[in-house]
């Protein structure tokens, strides 16, 4: 359904000259206040949809729900500086606590995330009712003087490469991930980049997302993708047959990873691979082409179409 309205979105909100880039972007870049690049993003998290209030502690879906408006502008290259927070929150309260008590451990767990991010928390509302846990964030941010990372950059010949490992997301990644604001800052700076994206609903879903935004095909080369330990571990706990294949399907279409996935042109991601400048492992997963399409490439094999697997709302 999401991706369908959002489709609509895009072809019935009208233009306006303080959202220079539209609908497109995991972030919006507005101008406000005298400066031309001010970048915004929201979300909004649902119990029994990104996380389950039952199982999980509030201090981590309180950082999930903070960490993964950190991650839109870290897609966009962009510096944190202050985010909103609303709460509906149950009447009843939910993992044993009364709404009081839930409301509390919520922040708990995203006052830390936000001061190690220097993000002020600059307002919101809150609410109860007859209903589940909702939390929505929204997220400002700052362009630097290198300007915004943005999907629509790419170019047919660009490299694809990802932070870190994909996969296996709900055994608990997708709760206490590191959104890579650091790592894309620092990249953007030292490296000419052409494009980016986090990958919140999976490396396929995700790369075709951009591909498109950039006019382009994208190649994933599946013998390249970093396979996460919970993707193989999901893989066994699933009971697949051939567990390797299975875990590869978990990387590529389970999404919430929140890492970053960046086109550069073949040298400059040469240089990346060959520095590795951040704490986590980055690897080239593929590139960018002429021919539309999402397609998978094995070391030595044909090209063949690849479905867009992923997660969606």
């Amino acid at each position: 359904m999401e991706l369908e309205f959002i489709q609509w979105l895009r072809e019935h909100v009208p233009a306006h000259p303080c959202a220079k880039l539209g609908l497109s972007d995991d972030a919006a870049i507005i101008s406000l206040a005298g400066r031309d690049e001010v970048v915004v993003t929201t979300d909004l998290l649902t119990d029994a949809v990104d996380f389950q209030l039952g199982m999980h502690e509030p201090r981590r879906v309180g950082r999930q729900a903070l960490a993964a408006n950190l991650s839109d502008l870290a897609a966009m290259a962009a510096k944190p500086l202050a985010a909103f927070i609303s709460l509906a929150l149950p009447r009843g309260g939910g993992a044993g606590r009364n709404a009081l008590e839930l409301a509390i451990g919520l922040y708990e767990g995203l006052l830390p995330l936000a001061a190690e991010y220097d993000v002020a928390i600059a307002g919101g509302d809150t609410n109860t009712y007859d209903g589940p846990l909702v939390l929505s964030v929204t997220a400002l941010g700052l362009t630097t003087d290198h300007g915004p990372l943005i999907r629509s950059g790419g170019r047919p010949g660009d490299w694809l490469i990802v932070t870190g490992a994909l996969g296996g997301s709900i055994l608990g990644h997708m709760l206490d991930f590191t959104p890579r604001v650091k790592e894309a800052m620092l990249l953007h700076e030292r490296y000419d980049l052409h494009a980016g994206i986090d990958i919140s609903d999976g490396l396929a879903l995700d790369a075709s997302r951009l591909a498109k935004t950039s006019g382009c095909g994208a190649v994933l080369l599946t013998g390249r993708v970093p396979v996460s330990p919970d993707a193989i571990r999901l893989a066994e706990m699933d009971g697949a047959t051939d567990v390797p294949a299975a875990a590869l399907h978990h990387a590529l279409s389970d999404g919430q990873d929140f890492e970053l996935l960046l086109a550069a042109p073949p040298t400059i991601a040469q240089a990346i691979l060959r520095d590795q400048p951040v704490e986590c492992r980055i690897t080239h997963v593929g590139e960018l082409i002429a021919e539309p399409g999402l397609w998978q490439q094995a070391a030595g094999g044909k090209r063949i179409a690849l479905e867009e697997i992923g997660w969606r709302h």
